[in-house]
């Protein structure tokens, strides 16, 4: 994201741009656009000033709307949701913070493929859910979407293995990207298998 943040002239920029771009039917306030962003207000007047006056955004009713016959849509959305600019590392080292980790798996709006139930798989043990939480939302403001994501110990994930859980079924089967695996989850989940 930092160097999309370098090319298009700022970083809240891409943010913003990010949100309307992946909601594009729908409307955002200030507010809204603030705590979704988790842009600086200030910052924030001058770039939805900008978007406004190339026509990126449109105001109906108090609320800003992507402007569906933006000139350059199709590139845009190209260059900043189809490419792949958040660092694998940066969220790993993040999540870290949040307990320890044994396997972190990214899917969905990751990877680019809508056919996945969730965004985010975090399977540890002593994981703190306000830290857990505090990194979703900073990927949220970071990707301009809303994340789905599940957070279960390592027995309860083992559990959930032996069971032959839906959920954990799905996530499994279907396109996934693992970026943490510890060498413990890797065999016991090779015997549970």
């Amino acid at each position: 994201m930092e160097i999309l943040g370098k090319i298009l002239g700022s970083h809240t920029r891409v943010k913003v741009m990010r949100l309307f771009l992946l909601n594009s039917k729908k409307g955002f306030i200030r507010k809204d656009i603030i705590t979704r962003s988790r842009v600086n207000p200030a910052t924030l007047d001058r770039e939805i000033k900008l978007l406004a006056s190339v026509n990126f955004i449109k105001k109906h009713n108090n609320a800003w709307f992507f402007e569906p016959a933006f000139k350059y849509k199709a590139e845009l959305e190209r260059l900043l949701i189809g490419s792949d600019t958040l660092d694998e590392k940066n969220i790993i080292d993040n999540f870290k913070k949040a307990g320890r980790l044994k396997l972190l798996l990214l899917s969905k709006n990751f990877i680019k493929n809508e056919d996945t139930r969730v965004d985010l798989l975090i399977v540890g043990d002593q994981l703190k859910r306000g830290k857990i939480e505090e990194e979703i939302h900073k990927l949220e403001a970071e990707m301009g979407t809303e994340l789905v994501y599940v957070v279960f110990d390592t027995q309860e994930f083992f559990y959930r293995i032996k069971m032959y859980d839906k959920l954990v079924r799905d996530i499994l089967d279907f396109p996934h990207k693992i970026v943490l695996q510890s060498k413990e989850l890797s065999t016991q989940m090779l015997q549970k298998l």
